[in-house]
């Protein structure tokens, strides 16, 4: 189902149009609201009038986390706190955390751009949703909550947490469609398995997952066991939220709403552009907020970008699934390593597990060493030792060749690997800098 067929399958020139007549209503408000950025602008000898064409944006500074940690709390807002119906918090683990507020513009925007999504990734009005991200601060659940009234969905807002209650929620009400985190739905096989319950037989049918990096090989694995049709969905708080990008039933690529949030791929070494197809970090300004609107955002977050148009009608430009983050990259003896390239690996193997966990360590006068740890099925782990032993040097050996760096394996029994029902913590990495 395609939400908004106006915007979705706008003309692409149409759209163009449409983003530099946003752009310059973007740069004249942000110069008058916004005191980071006009500052900017005036060190730069920039005025309003100088960016009015799309091509004119590179002239803008990039903005970074930084920036809105430095503005803490609400520095950062270019609206004054009377106009503020919403804040909500990022969930950093280092410094001060990003406030993101939210007039009541912006939550209808972020509405409107969540309905896309649940239409890009197959819900229907009337569907009933089980919304298992966390509502609070994190800005998962609400971002659902927002979206799947404006579509006009039955909304079951479990949250997340308490998987037994979740699983009894969807065996009873028989929800079509789900939310949560990949890792959360894999989370809850164990349970379910523990309960007894067929999982092919569940009523989910479309699920929407994120908030984590995921690869195909993940995507696979849960469509095989839950027998559901498993999409990818983009977003960060400091932009809307959930919201700025979705895949459809093609699976060929997330769409991203380019009338709301333009993208440009830039290499993270050099910030200038790189080509359609090549992959590069991906930076976003958005158009048409008011509470925190941003100007060229450096989001970390490493993909490529598709202009040409979907099978599925849309004509806005696909991202691909994320690579990894610049600032998630491991190095190790000098080789940059992301998590996801070792579980599609994994998820190669048969007989392996989807948990697994990378331990990255250096001991006094050593190089870097990496464990990879990962669950083996419960019938392996009971069969000879000759045969683990096998499996071992596979997964060596197919890790090694395709991250060029020596590794550890370490083979465990099923559960073993600590679960979450959040976010999975991949990397631990005990080195002191």
């Amino acid at each position: 189902m395609i939400w908004n067929e106006k915007i979705e399958c706008m003309d692409p020139e149409d759209l163009k149009n449409l983003q530099a007549e946003r752009l310059a209503e973007t740069i004249r408000y942000v110069y008058d609201n916004n005191k980071l950025y006009r500052s900017r602008m005036d060190v730069a000898g920039l005025s309003p009038q100088d960016i009015r064409r799309m091509e004119d944006l590179k002239k803008f500074p990039f903005t970074t986390k930084e920036d809105l940690r430095d503005s803490y709390p609400f520095d950062m807002f270019s609206v004054p706190m009377d106009q503020i119906s919403e804040i909500h918090v990022s969930s950093g683990t280092t410094g001060n955390p990003t406030v993101v507020g939210y007039t009541r513009a912006d939550i209808e925007l972020w509405s409107e751009v969540m309905a896309r999504v649940l239409g890009c990734a197959g819900a229907r009005p009337g569907d009933m949703i089980q919304i298992a991200y966390g509502y609070g601060l994190f800005t998962g659940g609400l971002g659902f909550h927002y979206g799947a009234q404006k579509m006009g969905l039955a909304i079951i807002p479990t949250s997340s947490g308490q998987t037994k209650r979740q699983l009894k929620i969807m065996n009873d009400f028989r929800p079509r469609v789900i939310g949560c985190t990949p890792s959360y739905m894999l989370y809850m096989v164990d349970e379910a398995r523990e309960l007894g319950m067929d999982l092919r037989n569940s009523s989910w049918e479309v699920g929407i997952f994120g908030a984590e990096p995921w690869s195909n090989s993940m995507r696979d694995e849960i469509e095989q066991i839950w027998n559901l049709q498993a999409t990818d969905i983009y977003g960060l708080s400091e932009m809307i939220g959930p919201g700025v990008a979705q895949e459809c039933c093609h699976k060929d690529g997330l769409h991203i709403f380019s009338d709301v949030f333009f993208p440009e791929i830039i290499d993270p070494l050099t910030g200038k552009e790189v080509l359609p197809g090549e992959k590069g970090e991906l930076v976003i300004t958005t158009f048409t907020k008011k509470g925190i609107p941003l100007l060229r955002y450096r989001t970390r977050d490493i993909v490529s970008i598709n202009y040409e148009k979907c099978a599925c009608g849309r004509t806005s430009p696909r991202i691909s699934k994320i690579m990894g983050r610049t600032d998630d990259m491991i190095i190790v003896r000098g080789i940059n390593v992301f998590p996801s390239q070792i579980e599609h690996v994994l998820l190669s193997i048969e007989g392996t597990q989807p948990h697994y966990q990378l331990i990255v360590d250096r001991r006094s006068g050593e190089l870097d060493e990496l464990e990879v740890q990962v669950e083996v099925d419960g019938k392996i782990f009971s069969d000879e030792i000759k045969k683990l032993r096998v499996l071992e040097e596979k997964i060596h050996r197919e890790i090694e060749s395709v991250l060029g760096v020596m590794v550890k394996v370490k083979l465990v029994e099923p559960r073993t690997i600590a679960r979450s029902e959040g976010k999975a913590t991949r990397v631990i990495d005990k080195r002191t800098i």
